[in-house]
């Protein structure tokens, strides 16, 4: 079959990838100069490591990243390691999370060991000034009732304000998970489900992963094994729609591309296609089949999402003296974004320069004012809270910044969400649509994009 995908995220090239192996021919069009989707990276000057625009990371578990780096011959380029994750209380930062040798300044031999990571969530946890006691044994004991549960769909049916509420105590739930819940999700906090924090705790590990060279090595590597073996990628490729059409019996599917003439753009170069999978946003998927069912439409519009706003600062030497990775800011005590991440603290900053780079991230709505402010007035929001992190931090540290917006980065899982997500093959005959609100109960990644790529190709090859 003759398939076209729209998008060259984690989902797209690994259902192109699917579709090859089953002898079928695929174009992959892409609005962007590069593939890579959220997980896209850019490179400055000396640098010789590429750095993603939205803080991305991978994990010991990701079984399906590591199966297709194994199949196209690249799993000796991932790496891992255990940085340091912190919680803020009080005005100083504790670690909940990191590897076992620091937290007992022993040999990197006992990091190996079963259940280590585990271990040392435990000790961090009883040295941690906000919890007593009791605290700790319930913070361990619903902790690992959720790693050890497969049962979602029954947690699906509760929120995650009430079930952690009621199962680790309000203090735990106060310290450690509102905070999260209220930076994430803003006004649906309340209404999120607990089958996306079990997502989160089963899923994860301390161990974090990245691709030598940075993601967008990755995508590149994995875009020119693709093309090796026959895809067609065309990038700089706007799609304005598709359209089915119905001859003697059987449908077609027209893609139609933006072209621009004389500044106006208009649609051009239509190519007829058997199959199609958009990988897009749930807007932008209605915007470009109309031909949809009003049923489906409404289903996609029912689909709730932030947006990400991120703003990178490039240092000229460490922010955290303690070389932490990961700050979770609770937005009550004032901090004006979500997270923290200062990336040279997991990847070495002589890859980038000798430029120490933070993340300063956020997801929010499209209508907050982040998303319409200038990149100098964001720095003027965002740069005075890493004094918070390093007292000593002066803006003379400061050697440059990039400010990066996304409209649809975070789907929101509202209560039996699992009832609401529209099915990945369409009612319009030989169109699919997969996207991050499609990983549930997965919270959204590369790992779980790559398997909904694959699930997806192998539907797409049976009838339309």
């Amino acid at each position: 079959m003759k398939i076209a995908i729209v998008g060259a995220g984690a989902t797209g090239l690994a259902a192109a990838h699917e579709l090859l192996k089953a002898g079928h021919a695929v174009t992959i069009f892409e609005a962007g100069q590069n593939p890579g989707g959220l997980a896209a990276g850019f490179k400055a000057p000396g640098w010789d490591w590429s750095l993603e625009k939205f803080y991305h990371h991978w994990f010991a578990s990701d079984t399906d990243l590591l199966r297709l780096a194994d199949e196209i011959g690249v799993r000796h380029r991932v790496i891992y390691n255990r940085p340091t994750t912190v919680v803020y209380y009080e005005g100083r930062f504790y670690p909940l999370d990191g590897a076992l040798s620091t937290v007992l300044r022993g040999g990197q031999w006992v990091d190996r060991l079963p259940l280590s990571g585990s271990i040392a969530r435990g000790l961090l946890a009883l040295r941690y000034p906000g919890f007593n006691l009791i605290d700790v044994m319930r913070y361990g004991l619903a902790g690992a009732y959720l790693v050890l549960t497969s049962n979602w769909r029954r947690l699906e049916e509760v929120t995650a304000h009430d079930w952690l509420s009621r199962w680790m105590g309000r203090r735990v739930y106060g310290l450690l998970f509102q905070p999260l819940l209220y930076g994430k999700f803003a006004e649906y906090a309340e209404q999120v489900n607990m089958a996306w924090m079990w997502a989160r705790i089963k899923a994860r590990t301390p161990m974090l992963g990245t691709y030598i060279g940075g993601f967008q090595a990755f995508f590149d590597d994995l875009a020119a094994h693709l093309q090796q073996r026959g895809a067609r990628l065309v990038y700089g490729a706007r799609v304005e729609s598709i359209e089915a059409e119905n001859s003697a019996g059987e449908y077609r599917l027209t893609v139609r591309l933006t072209a621009q003439h004389n500044d106006q753009p208009s649609p051009a170069n239509p190519q007829s296609f058997d199959r199609v999978l958009v990988t897009t946003s749930p807007r932008l998927m209605a915007k470009l089949a109309p031909q949809l069912p009003g049923d489906y439409l409404g289903a996609l519009g029912q689909l709730k999402s932030l947006g990400a706003v991120v703003l990178i600062a490039a240092l000229d030497r460490q922010l955290s003296r303690a070389g932490y990775y990961w700050h979770n800011l609770p937005k009550s005590a004032g901090f004006p974004f979500l997270a923290l991440c200062e990336h040279t603290n997991f990847v070495p900053a002589h890859h980038f320069g000798g430029q120490h780079l933070v993340y300063c991230g956020d997801y929010l709505p499209v209508d907050h004012p982040y998303f319409s402010m200038s990149d100098e007035a964001l720095r003027a929001a965002f740069l005075p809270a890493l004094k918070r992190i390093n007292p000593e931090f002066d803006a003379s540290w400061v050697r440059q910044t990039w400010v990066f917006k996304e409209p649809y980065a975070q789907p929101v899982p509202f209560v039996n969400h699992s009832h609401n997500i529209p099915p990945a093959k369409t009612p319009l005959p030989g169109l699919f649509f997969a996207s991050m609100s499609q990983v549930y109960p997965w919270d959204r990644g590369t790992n779980f994009a790559i398997r909904l790529g694959r699930e997806v190709a192998a539907e797409m090859t049976g009838p339309a």
